[in-house]
């Protein structure tokens, strides 16, 4: 099967407040997540540069940062390839992923107002509707909506580091390959461990937050290992 192209986006926007390199390191970790860069493609400074009408010194520099957080190596001296993580990664990645979202909705059952609690209930409502829809893109969407749901649910725990913290998380995700949702029955289970989650935030129940997301995080670490198995 021919290897679909890879791209980092449209160009890059001057004048956004952002050093070059930075904006160039913040474009590929978002092709990242999107899954526009996946386990295995090759990353050249001249192609990355060409699409995002740049030089290629600022491509050197975020190719170079994206290589000391080691989310890509050497390819025998043909540039840079993504990183593919192995089963001790992933289940590492896992049990810090699960800890991070336990806390983010103990905190956010503590602090999240009216209006995050509505935006949340939006963000799954979509996240319905397109689990509902038989496309085969609807896949890719629903991983974006529970991106979106989860962000959400950091931001509402008031935790700048945690935020933090869960963003990168984010970057190191992106590298495990296609979404969980591809496994039968995944959308709809997630769906019901989502309204849960959410349910317990609005009446301030931090512990049973805390537990229901732990265990969202252990039934997609589930997931994650059946569709490493088929690999």
């Amino acid at each position: 099967m021919a290897r679909r192209p890879t791209k980092a986006g449209g160009s890059i926007a001057r004048g956004g407040g952002l050093a070059l390199g930075e904006a160039v390191f913040r474009s590929l970790c978002e092709a990242l997540q999107a899954g526009s860069y996946r386990a295995g493609d090759r990353l050249r400074e001249e192609e990355v540069a060409q699409r995002l009408k740049v030089s290629r010194t600022p491509v050197r520099e975020a190719l170079g940062r994206l290589a000391a957080r080691g989310f890509v190596e050497p390819a025998g001296g043909r540039g840079l390839i993504v990183r593919n993580l192995d089963i001790s990664e992933v289940l590492e990645l896992y049990a810090m992923r699960e800890i991070m979202e336990g806390a983010a909705a103990r905190l956010a059952a503590e602090h999240a107002s009216a209006p995050e609690i509505d935006a949340l209930r939006d963000i799954e409502q979509a996240f319905v509707e397109a689990s509902e829809t038989d496309a085969a893109e609807m896949a890719g969407e629903m991983a974006r909506l529970n991106r979106a749901f989860h962000e959400a649910i950091c931001r509402a725990a008031r935790n700048r580091y945690l935020d933090n913290a869960s963003r990168e998380l984010q970057d190191w995700i992106a590298l495990l390959g296609p979404t969980t949702f591809t496994v039968s029955g995944r959308p709809s289970t997630s769906h019901r461990e989502h309204q849960a989650i959410i349910d317990a935030i609005a009446v301030r129940d931090g512990s049973k937050a805390e537990q229901l997301a732990r265990t969202h995080i252990r039934e997609a670490l589930r997931c994650r290992l059946k569709l490493l198995q088929k690999q």
